[in-house]
This record gives C-alpha cells, sequence and structure tokens, in this order.
C-alpha cells in the first residue's frame, strides 16, 4: 500500500467543494468556458485593492538587508504589533503584538491552534453546517470531531451544543460569516455558545477553547458592528486569513489572536510558536506580512460582493428556492428542491451548472452556490435552476 490507510480513507471522504470543482475542469473542457456556470467554489473574484499594490511595489524596492530571512516564528514583532493595534480598534480588547502569530492562512492558524491545545483522542465540536475541512484538521492533530446542529436560521442550537460538550472536549469551532450560509452569528448567539462552554467547564472541571474561523469577517452587508468573542469567554482565539477581504487567497497569509484575557496565555502562545514551526509552516511568509502591515484597515470592494448577493439570492428565491438571505461571505446556502441533495446536484449539472451539496459540510438536503462570480456566470445558471425547481415541483 503506497499511502496509509487514514490519508486513503479521507481522500475518499474529500471536499465535495473540490470535487465539483474538477468536474467543472472537464464541463468547460468539453462544452467550453462561457457554457458552465461554476458557482462550487468559494475562489475570491475581485483583486486586491490598491494598497496593496503601492505596498507591494514599494517593498519590493527596498534594499534593506535580512528582508527576506528568517524571523522569530511567530512573525515580525512590528507586523504583529500593526495587527493587534487596528484588531484592538475593532473589538475594544487591548490587544498587544504579544497576542498575535502570523500564520499560512486561517487554515494554518486552525491546525496550529488544534496541534498546540489537542491531545489524542481529545474532542472537538463543530457546528453544521461547518467548512468541509474541519473534520480533517481535527484528525490530522490527532483530534475526534463531533458534530452540533443549527436551527432553521442556520443559528448554533444550544441544546444540541450541550449535548455534544463532552469531558473530552477541547474546542467548539464557530465560523461567522459562515461558509456555507453566510449567515453572521449575533451577540446573543456568541453569548450562548460561551455560556454553554462555560457550563460544561464546570461540570466536567475542564478548560475549552473557543476557536472564531473569521476570513470573512469584513465581508458583511449590514450596518451592525461585528460580534467579537472575545468579551464572552476568556479562552478564545481567533483565526483569520486575508484570502477574502484582500483577495489574497494565493498568498496564504493570516494571523491567529489569543484572548488578552486568557489565564493561560503565555504557555498557549509559547505552544503556538513551537507548533507553528514542527508543523512545518516555520513563518508566515516574510513579504506577505511586510504588506499587510501597513494595509490592515483595507479591503475589497465589499459593495460588489453585495450586488452578487443580490442577484442570486433574488433570482433564487423568485424562482421558489428557500434560503435565509446571507448577510456576509459570499455564499447562499439554499434547500434542496428534492431530499436528496446529491441527486439534485448531480442533474443540476446536467444542466451545466455547478453547485456544492450540502452534505459536504454536514447538512444533507441542502446545497451551497457561490457569488464571487462574474455575472454573467450567475445570469447564466438560472435557466438551469429554474428548469430543475420545476422539475422537481412538478
Amino acid at each position: 500500500m503506497a499511502i496509509s490507510r487514514k490519508v486513503r480513507e479521507q481522500m475518499n471522504n474529500s471536499s465535495w467543494i473540490r470535487r465539483m470543482f474538477e468536474e467543472g475542469i472537464e464541463l468547460r473542457n468539453i462544452h467550453g468556458d462561457r457554457n458552465v456556470f461554476d458557482l462550487s467554489l468559494g475562489n475570491p473574484l475581485l483583486e486586491p485593492p490598491p494598497e496593496f499594490r503601492t505596498e507591494l511595489a514599494r517593498l519590493a524596492a527596498e534594499e534593506s538587508l535580512g528582508t527576506h530571512r528568517y524571523m522569530p516564528n511567530g512573525g515580525f514583532p512590528e507586523v504583529r504589533a500593526s495587527v493587534a493595534e487596528v484588531l484592538a480598534e475593532e473589538s475594544g480588547v487591548p490587544f498587544t503584538g504579544d497576542d498575535i502569530l502570523m500564520t499560512v492562512g486561517a487554515a494554518g492558524a486552525i491546525n496550529t491552534i488544534l496541534r498546540s491545545i489537542l491531545d489524542e483522542g481529545d474532542e472537538v465540536v463543530l457546528i453544521a453546517p461547518y467548512f468541509a475541512e474541519y473534520t480533517f484538521y481535527v484528525e490530522h492533530q490527532t483530534g475526534v470531531a463531533k458534530v452540533a446542529t443549527c436551527d432553521e436560521n442556520w443559528l448554533p442550537d444550544i441544546e444540541s451544543l450541550e449535548a455534544t460538550i463532552g469531558p473530552r472536549t477541547r474546542a467548539v469551532i464557530i465560523n461567522s460569516p459562515n461558509n456555507p450560509t453566510g449567515v453572521i452569528y449575533p451577540q446573543s448567539s456568541i453569548a450562548a455558545v460561551s455560556a454553554a462552554i462555560q457550563r460544561a467547564e464546570e461540570k466536567f472541571g475542564s478548560e475549552i477553547y473557543l476557536i472564531s474561523d473569521e476570513p470573512y469577517r469584513k465581508l458583511i452587508y449590514t450596518d451592525a458592528p461585528y460580534p467579537f468573542i472575545f468579551n464572552h469567554h476568556p479562552r478564545s482565539i481567533v483565526a483569520t486569513s486575508h484570502s477574502k477581504d484582500l483577495g489574497l487567497a494565493g498568498e496564504r497569509i493570516g494571523y491567529a489572536a489569543v484572548n488578552p484575557a486568557d489565564p493561560g496565555k503565555v504557555d498557549l502562545m509559547n505552544a503556538l510558536n513551537f507548533s507553528l514551526r514542527t508543523l512545518g509552516f516555520v513563518n508566515a511568509p516574510a513579504l506577505m506580512q511586510r504588506v499587510v502591515a501597513n494595509i490592515q484597515r483595507a479591503t475589497v470592494d465589499v459593495d460588489i460582493y453585495r450586488k452578487k448577493r443580490d442577484l442570486l439570492y433574488g433570482n433564487l428565491t423568485k424562482i421558489g428556492y428557500e434560503c435565509v438571505k446571507p448577510d456576509g461571505a459570499f455564499y447562499v446556502f439554499p434547500k434542496s428542491p428534492i431530499p436528496d441533495d446529491i441527486e439534485f446536484v448531480a442533474k443540476l449539472q446536467n444542466e451545466l451548472v455547478l453547485v456544492v451539496p450540502g452534505v459536504g459540510f454536514g447538512t444533507p438536503g441542502y446545497f451551497r452556490a457561490s457569488y464571487c462570480v462574474d455575472d454573467w456566470v450567475i445570469e447564466g445558471a438560472m435557466d438551469g435552476f429554474s428548469r430543475m425547481f420545476a422539475q422537481a415541483n412538478s
């Protein structure tokens, strides 16, 4: 056997997102690019804002010695301080650079966190629907994923969460704005999740981390302030990246922010630095650290994504699809018009429209469609969506 049984099993259960993306490549080769309407992948459409190119050009022209050498594993001190300054402004929490770890994207941050807090067999609670790769991150770091559910508005079901947390639980992962639903967990939900965690800590005599995965935090379409987790639970960590808000998915740059109020913060930061190094990341990319340090207040034009949301959501609901309107990210998560979401996605693929079945996010009976695509893709997909809905209801 050339590969491990564990990896073979994971590959067989691998991400539906990538599976559909690869199907899209095949269909485009057969039918042509303009005849396939691929809403399967959350690959940011918008290019980085002008501030990025200006800063990149400035740094590329610098001739300072040591610019591209190793730095402390957690990142350049001045970069961590810049990130902390802006995060403190946004959250109202007194962050310093000592609370920040620069990482290889949000995925790198989550894996580093899990490596630092999990012993073999420890449990991590996910709240469905969840980002499909979470289960693999947990397994890679010797943990066991357990799944709680949401209510009909895609907000955490606290009864389900409390029933899922057990004596081996070491973390709960939330994702807001959520992939795949686009729902933002309000302050009340964050408070309820945190209270459930604290009750479990008292019940089991344990310490449980609340990990918030926030790569879409600046892609929101409401005027309400973003509900940060830090004031609700002391053992809380944010993992985030600039893949979406700065359009830098391929540059793999993000950070982890540890709550300054965490009583175990010093040990945790030491563990994060060690885990980052020994997982093989070593450090986040030096050039990208320096670039994002001075553009923390910049974003892509969020209004473009807002208009695409309205275009896709409006057309789908006009056809008759049931869907909670997303307030962030760049996805919709409608109910499948037939019970079997995999069958629906396969039939829709015959119409040359690609989406991802809800089973890939731990929630069968739904499907995810991404609107970080050109408008012609959204508009061209509507005939297929209409035909499939009519067929399901005939």
